[in-house]
């Protein structure tokens, strides 16, 4: 008796199986991955400060789509950030972190004059529109991201840098709207170089 009722069971069971998987998978719906595609950082380059330590210039290419501009338009300030690390090998353990920096960027519209605000670290500056505001943050120059003494001359180091939109400072509602929306996920893949002081620096 239990060898012919044991398949039937079986058989149930999987069915109802994969009727729960299916209906996991359409509730969560379209997975899409965690950066848009079409952002990236074009070049990124470490270079002894004219001031002393080190400093990055990179060039970022991306756009804020129709949902972004929407937003901006309905007074959600905007948050950017550029990160960088910069790690100096040891074969004998993990790679030792040397430099862990962030640069903020921050962009909002005024109604009243139709202009943009943009904020850079603590400076903060008016600008005619969204393009310049972009293009400013597009184009990083001069950050410095460590002193002499951080940096060791004569041993590679390995530099990793990323740009993306922080999704951690915009409003509650927007946070859980942002979840899983690619019109959200704004930002660059890791862009990774070694950096020997003293040799070109270019990516």
């Amino acid at each position: 008796m239990m060898a012919s009722t044991s398949p039937g069971y079986a058989s149930s069971a999987e069915r109802l199986l994969r009727r729960l998987i299916l209906a996991l998978l359409l509730a969560l719906g379209p997975i899409v991955p965690a950066v848009a595609n079409d952002s990236r950082i074009v070049s990124a380059e470490i270079v002894p400060g004219e001031a002393g330590g080190y400093v990055i210039n990179a060039d970022v290419a991306f756009e804020l789509n129709d949902r972004l501009q929407d937003a901006l338009l309905h007074g959600v300030t905007l948050y950017f950030v550029a990160e960088a690390i910069v790690e100096r090998p040891r074969w004998y353990w993990l790679n030792e972190v040397v430099v862990d920096r962030r640069l903020e960027y921050g962009v909002s519209y005024h109604a009243i004059t139709r202009s943009y605000r943009l904020s850079v670290g603590s400076f903060h500056q008016s600008v005619d529109s969204l393009d310049a505001a972009v293009r400013t943050m597009q184009r990083i120059r001069n950050w410095q991201v460590a002193e002499a003494g951080d940096i060791r001359p004569g041993i590679s180091h390995e530099v990793a840098l990323r740009f993306r939109l922080d999704m951690s400072q915009l409003p509650k509602p927007f946070q859980v709207t942002a979840i899983g929306s690619r019109d959200w996920n704004l930002g660059t893949e890791w862009m990774k170089w070694t950096f020997l002081p003293g040799a070109p620096a270019f990516r």
